[in-house]
């Protein structure tokens, strides 16, 4: 994960809109209807170049493949592994129950969306043995990139932690959740060495803060941060073999635009992120609930080690940010961690992390991304002189 001794940096959480046509191939496959598996796969590819050509008009300096041939951001993984089946009976956040009317807007909002609550379970031992998908999607995103005019200032591809896996596609095998949050580690190790030796990988992992609210919601702090602390500990032991400079995680409270009047403080959960064996953190800093813990950051002290993403724009909703907003939001960050070379201005979330329910419409994206350049542009010269830009 690079930083900069010259400007500001610009990057995102990773997933990005897919079309209608692509959005429906993926949610019917994993419906298990019937598609066509050539169709898929050429879908897929057009989305991956054209949301490439589009983060770098936007001015986009590190860059994904927008996770589009995925269903979603972590339950991908049901088609990759064995021992899955089923469905899980997944619990929602309080939002919903608490705020019944919001839970009614949003189910309307989203009628046909790929399965979230009720991703299917382990019913069996996880085996790992065929990567030939994980395989293609990286050669989709390599011809993506050998397309380009100009290659990125760098690429990386997302991967899901165990945690966030674990507590979604829920346990029905192993004997406990550590057992299978461990068990999955040793397989997804596969993966995340394989996207490693292309680009930087970037965990998803928002079980490390999002999970208090969901899962865990009847635990107390302690007891939930326990239960992160094993989840890093797996993750570090999946990620022995990879050097850190090569890692970002990914860390949040759930992307949905909602109360969330449950989240964790930020204060609480920076010491297990900071365990992480990783080289940059990619946290949420624009929206409402969250854009006063950079004082939080501030007094826990990022380590020396780490990188730091700040959310500067709301993957949430469709309002485009001010780059001034921007800009001051990126310094505010830099003041936080001390250096201007170790931030690198990003999103809070994905803005596609699963198929079909999209907050954010597909041209505010697009829209969102240069206010973030245009932001960096504007810290750059506060930062550097008015000669940086």
């Amino acid at each position: 994960m690079r930083r900069s001794d010259e400007r500001i940096l610009t990057s995102h959480v990773g997933s990005l809109p897919r079309n209608p046509v692509l959005t429906e191939l993926l949610i019917r496959e994993e419906a298990g209807e019937p598609i066509e598996a050539a169709a898929l796969h050429r879908e897929g590819a057009a989305a991956v170049r054209h949301v490439l050509a589009r983060q770098v008009e936007a001015g986009i300096d590190v860059v994904n493949d927008g996770e589009q041939p995925r269903v979603g951001f972590q339950t991908y993984v049901a088609r990759r592994m064995k021992g899955f089946g089923g469905e899980s009976n997944r619990p929602r956040a309080p939002d919903y129950s608490e705020f019944p009317a919001f839970a009614a807007q949003t189910f309307r909002r989203f009628p046909r969306r790929a399965r979230i609550v009720n991703a299917p379970q382990a019913q069996a031992e996880i085996v790992y043995d065929d990567l030939s998908e994980a395989e293609r999607e990286i050669q989709i995103f390599d011809d993506a990139l050998a397309g380009l005019a100009q290659p990125p200032v760098e690429a990386f591809m997302t991967a899901a932690s165990p945690g966030i896996i674990a507590t979604t596609l829920l346990n029905a095998h192993y004997d406990s959740h550590e057992a299978y949050v461990f068990a999955l580690a040793r397989q997804m190790r596969k993966e995340y060495e394989l996207i490693a030796r292309r680009y930087v990988l970037q965990i998803d992992a928002p079980d490390l803060a999002m999970e208090r609210a969901v899962l865990f919601q009847n635990l107390s702090d302690a007891q939930f941060l326990a239960i992160a602390e094993m989840h890093v500990a797996a993750l570090n032991e999946a990620l022995s073999d990879i050097p850190r400079e090569r890692i970002r995680l990914h860390c949040c409270w759930g992307n949905w635009e909602g109360p969330h009047l449950h989240d964790i403080p930020m204060r609480e959960v920076l010491p297990v992120l900071f365990q992480a064996r990783v080289g940059a953190l990619s946290l949420e800093f624009a929206n409402p609930r969250h854009q006063h813990e950079y004082a939080a950051l501030k007094a826990a002290r990022l380590p020396h080690h780490m990188l730091l993403l700040p959310g500067v724009i709301d993957s949430t909703t469709n309002f485009v940010e001010h780059p001034e907003v921007v800009a001051n939001r990126i310094c505010e960050a830099v003041a936080a961690v001390g250096e201007r070379s170790r931030v690198v201005a990003s999103a809070d979330c994905g803005f596609g992390t699963f198929a079909g329910s999209e907050y954010v419409a597909e041209d505010v994206v697009w829209a969102k991304l240069r206010a973030c350049r245009q932001g960096a542009d504007i810290a750059s010269r506060r930062l550097w002189g008015s000669a940086r830009s």
